[in-house]
């Protein structure tokens, strides 16, 4: 097999920006995109290989045939051709709704056998001055006083607010209230699943001029109400060292900032590995039993890297910073 890069899916958003074309180095007359799918199994909107052998297949298709040498064994035993993880680059122009996610159980139940809930995390790429978002719940509240607060459109005083900067982290999973404000650039990574209760939209009209559909009831079952003191994930950043800075059961992320090369060995990986650069460029050599296998790999690129693989180098042209996903 051989490292895979895919056509992003272009998503035009009501609250989209002009970020993502510039940031990826693409031209596009796609407006207002707000979501860059780099990598999607969701049915709806599969990403296709761009280039190689495969060329023009979807990453489903890809799963289908190549099944476990492609993701592994256990994840293709628990996930069968649908690939488990739906990773994308996000340009809020605007603020987006307040929001949840419900989990696999909810999903299931209010949705449909197959449904999958949302557990995602968020790796800031860059924010505007004062760029900010909300995450979690900053004081314990009932399900009926969140619908009050619905109704009387201050859910945001409820809300745990920060103000971000690149390299910020934020794990959040399924329940968790949260929106992405105006002026963020992000990684998200996340469950394949689009599922989304929209809770709150400051009144805005969507891109059919008509009222965007809130969720208010589906919301109030899916919310944890458990409140945390702090919702941001703390790391030490360390050069040319790997760090894992979320790891749940659906994927473990980790932040490499090159500026020398780097091997990641990963014989004893029983998963595929999805690479992200989220700045600078550089070369990525995949180390397949057929031999080794050299990609380019410059900012907002992604490449899945097949479960066959023994090991990845990557050598930055200066620097390089990319995002590791897996699942363990």
């Amino acid at each position: 097999m051989y490292p895979l890069k895919f056509e992003p899916f272009l998503r035009t958003m009501v609250w989209g920006g002009e970020k993502i074309a510039a940031y990826k180095g693409i031209e596009t007359d796609i407006p207002k995109i707000g979501e860059s799918w780099e990598i999607s199994g969701y049915a709806a909107h599969p990403t296709v290989v761009s280039e190689g052998p495969d060329a023009g297949r979807t990453i489903n298709e890809l799963v289908s045939i190549y099944k476990e040498k492609l993701v592994g064994k256990k994840v293709y035993a628990e996930n069968g051709d649908e690939f488990p993880l739906l990773v994308k680059f996000i340009d809020a122009g605007n603020d987006l709704s307040i929001q949840v996610h419900p989990n696999d159980a909810i999903a299931e139940k209010n949705h449909g056998k197959g449904f999958r809930g949302k557990t995602e995390m968020w790796y800031v790429i860059g924010a505007d001055p004062g760029g900010a978002l909300y995450c979690g719940l900053n004081r314990p509240i009932t399900p009926e006083a969140y619908s009050a607060r619905v109704e009387d459109g201050t859910i945001t005083k409820v809300l745990s607010r920060y103000e971000v900067h690149p390299g910020d982290v934020f794990f959040l999973p399924a329940g968790r209230i949260h929106a992405i404000c105006r002026g963020c650039f992000v990684a998200e990574i996340q469950q394949t699943s689009d599922l989304t209760y929209r809770i709150f939209d400051y009144g805005r009209k969507g891109l059919d001029g008509k009222p965007r559909e809130l969720h208010t009831e589906l919301a109030r079952e899916a919310i944890d109400y458990h409140v945390e003191e702090d919702y941001r994930t703390h790391y030490r950043h360390s050069l040319n060292k790997e760090i894992e800075v979320v790891g749940c059961e659906f994927f473990t992320t980790s932040v490499l900032d090159l500026d020398k090369p780097h091997e990641k060995p990963l014989s004893k990986l029983d998963s595929f590995l999805v690479v992200m650069c989220v700045s600078g460029n550089g070369t990525l050599v995949d180390q397949e039993p057929e031999g080794p296998v050299s990609v380019t790999l410059r900012q907002g690129e992604t490449v899945l890297i097949p479960a066959t693989s023994k090991g990845v180098r990557f050598a930055p042209d200066g620097r390089m910073k990319v995002l590791t996903s897996c699942i363990k």
